[in-house]
């Protein structure tokens, strides 16, 4: 079981603070429908990952802000709306063909699947799946998504070179990670 711990912060609300054997640093998530989280590595108290949340409590709030405003613009992912996953398909191939095209990535084969977890993923034969849910999603989120798997066709991993490449195309990448 993990160590987890809920915590509320002035200014910002309650935040899920989880220790992750993953997690080489503390890193702070901010997304669409979901609490925020902090993920924090095993040799770091939970008390140095407050004072660090403390830190970066005006960047929390702008992201919370804009957040929020995103939230209000789209339906609820997880509520009962219904999707048409040949809608979804059609919608989500096209517009990543479309960036495949435009930028010159190529990918093997594209799937569209009812997940719920990720957004969207990429395998090492470049086969990329993505998630029917993001049709309800703004188009910026959809479109920074399937540039995130298009570039993963390239570099299969998050290294910073992974960051360069994606910034060419949607801006700040990380600032957008917090979006979703």
């Amino acid at each position: 079981m993990t160590d987890s711990r809920e915590i509320y912060v002035d200014g910002v609300g309650l935040i899920l603070f989880e220790r992750s054997i993953r997690a080489k640093r503390v890193i702070i998530y901010v997304r669409l429908f979901k609490k925020i989280r902090v993920a924090i590595p095993s040799y770091v108290s939970f008390k140095s990952a407050l004072k660090f949340v403390h830190l970066k409590k005006p960047w929390i709030q702008k992201h919370l802000a804009r957040i929020k405003r995103m939230e209000s613009q789209s339906p609820a992912v997880n509520s009962l709306v219904s999707i048409n996953k040949a809608d979804a398909s059609k919608k989500l191939t096209s517009r990543l063909h479309y960036f495949a095209e435009k930028y010159g990535f190529t990918c093997n084969k594209v799937t569209i699947r009812n997940q719920k977890t990720r957004w969207g993923s990429c395998s090492y034969k470049n086969n990329i799946s993505l998630n029917m849910k993001l049709i309800l999603l703004p188009d910026e989120v959809v479109d920074y998504v399937i540039l995130h798997e298009l570039v993963h066709t390239r570099i299969h991993d998050h290294s910073k070179r992974f960051w360069v490449e994606l910034d060419k195309y949607v801006g700040d990448g990380k600032l957008m990670v917090s979006k979703i």
